[in-house]
């Protein structure tokens, strides 16, 4: 097969197809945008001036020092994380007729070999295509970004380009990784002439391991404070190996357990309202949950694991919130006891660097949730493209499209909210696990002498002046982030209804009787 025929087979179809190949490059797109951020973050050089190589240029204490760009290329990698579950929503839109289309192409000769390409050769295909686009945009914003403040700073690298080597690789590692995917997934789908089979069946119910390690990555963020407390009480300080591990290890167990314990999670809840539910809407969800369990791994697995990591950036900004009230307290204690004047209220300026920081981090939290429910409208289309003769048959019987879209509510609802009070607990579990449920700032204190600098100069002069000023310890307790568990938990719970509005409309408009006599 020429190279030419496998592209044109490969983007032939209907509207559908067309928009599967569309949101495939977008997400693309989107990752390697995210990919070159991150890897121009980390290209910024060291400063020979400084000795601590801080980059001078730019405005914001993230960039500048290096010590954090790390962090800021982890927390740009984090967001590719619902971008790569949204390509594989996209992925799923239309299966049904593409599988017919390339049924229909082995029924004219095509061998499985080749259909397999096909189908590869797709989703290859719109992801260089998203990816090359992605590296336009950046080489044309880079100029167009580059724009100095008032004092003379950067607000955006845009002075560092990546290293040719890193810019290639990103543009042709994206949709070879997206091709390999894709073929691992069909890796057990036979194309025949009269249809697609799927070798693997899975058992009805699935296994609770998962859970198992959700609790791993909670005894894992429990640990690192007594073993911090042990090492403090040798006089030795903890390896930052081993508190990463902790918490890295802790944080990718619990998401996974979770993604993965959604599984087990739909299954029971199916079983319980199959056993007390007591109207038509509730027993179909619950049918759809046991017969389908994996349903909501497929498509609640970034919206999960964005909510994890919402839920550790909630008790994040509370630490840093009561850590800037401890400091400012401690302060004022010394400016009343010195007669200094009391600074007004508010935070330090290095409190204020981590509170920007989180805000910085709150609005990546918040993209990765649009990202994710953008996901999950592309999975509600899909789930109703793909079943729209069972509720036509459903209609058929006389069920009403009213009972079908409370079944489609009720499934999507008994599975996400507890999910969402799980991993909203776990991350902000994990930061509690780390630093504690209180903050104290230790007593303490020093010299003081009242009297003006030349005096307190003098050796002779300053004792007579000089008195000792003791602190008191100000303790607080690391209070639950309630507001932001609400934003995030009830901007998920609205975005997961606005899916099932949809989801009903489409049914409404989508899965007729009528479909009975014309599919």
């Amino acid at each position: 097969m020429r190279p030419g025929t496998l592209v044109r087979l490969a983007l032939a179809g209907t509207r559908t197809d067309l928009l599967r190949v569309f949101l495939t490059l977008v997400a693309a797109a989107l990752a390697a945008l995210a990919f070159l951020a991150a890897a121009t973050v980390l290209s910024i050089p060291l400063n020979p001036a400084n000795n601590n190589g801080d980059a001078d240029q730019y405005g914001n204490l993230l960039l500048r020092e290096p010590g954090l760009r790390p962090g800021v290329a982890i927390a740009l990698l984090m967001l590719t994380i619902p971008v790569l579950a949204l390509a594989g929503q996209a992925a799923r839109l239309g299966a049904p007729a593409r599988d017919r289309r390339l049924a229909a192409y082995r029924l004219a000769g095509m061998t499985p070999g080749q259909t397999l390409r096909v189908a590869v050769a797709e989703t290859g295909v719109a992801s260089f295509a998203g990816a090359l686009l992605a590296l336009v945009a950046y080489l044309v914003a880079r100029p167009l970004l580059h724009r100095y403040d008032e004092r003379g700073a950067l607000a955006l690298p845009t002075d560092v380009l990546p290293a040719p080597g890193w810019l290639a690789a990103i543009t042709l590692g994206i949709p070879l990784l997206a091709a390999l995917t894709a073929a691992l997934t069909l890796r057990k789908v036979t194309v025949t002439p009269l249809g697609v089979v799927r070798r693997a069946l899975r058992s009805q119910a699935p296994k609770p391991w998962p859970w198992a390690l959700i609790l791993i990555g909670f005894a894992a963020f429990a640990a690192v404070q007594p073993l911090t407390l042990w090492y403090a009480g040798r006089n030795l300080e903890m390896p930052s190996g081993l508190v990463l591990a902790l918490l890295f290890g802790g944080g990718l167990a619990s998401t996974v357990g979770l993604v993965l314990g959604a599984g087990s999670l739909s299954y029971a809840i199916g079983r319980l309202l199959h056993r007390f539910g007591r109207g038509p809407a509730t027993l179909l969800a619950a049918r759809r949950m046991i017969s389908d369990p994996w349903h909501g791994s497929r498509t609640y697995a970034a919206l999960f694991a964005v909510l994890i990591f919402a839920g550790g950036a909630a008790g994040f900004r509370a630490y840093f919130e009561t850590n800037a009230f401890v400091e400012a307290e401690s302060q004022r204690q010394w400016d009343v006891l010195t007669g200094s004047p009391t600074a007004a209220a508010g935070v330090n300026d290095f409190s204020d660097f981590y509170l920007r920081t989180m805000d910085l981090v709150q609005a990546a939290v918040l993209v990765g949730l649009v990202i994710a429910v953008a996901g999950l409208l592309i999975a509600v289309a899909e789930g109703v493209a793909g079943r729209r003769r069972t509720y036509a048959a459903l209609m058929a019987s006389g069920v009403p499209r009213g009972v079908l879209g409370r079944s489609v509510a009720w499934q999507s609802l008994a599975v996400v909210v507890p999910a969402t009070l799980l991993a909203l607990g776990t991350g902000v579990t994990a930061v509690l696990g780390v630093f504690g449920d209180k903050l104290t700032a230790v007593g303490g204190g020093g010299p003081h002498c009242a009297a003006s600098p030349e005096i307190c100069a003098d050796p002779a002069q300053a004792p007579a002046h000089t008195r000792e000023i003791v602190l008191e310890p100000v303790v607080r307790a690391i209070p639950l982030p309630i507001s932001d568990l609400l934003l995030y938990g009830g901007g998920t719970l609205a975005a997961v209804l606005l899916t099932v509005v949809v989801g009903a409309l489409l049914i409404r408009s989508d899965a007729g009787p009528e479909i009975l006599r014309t599919s």
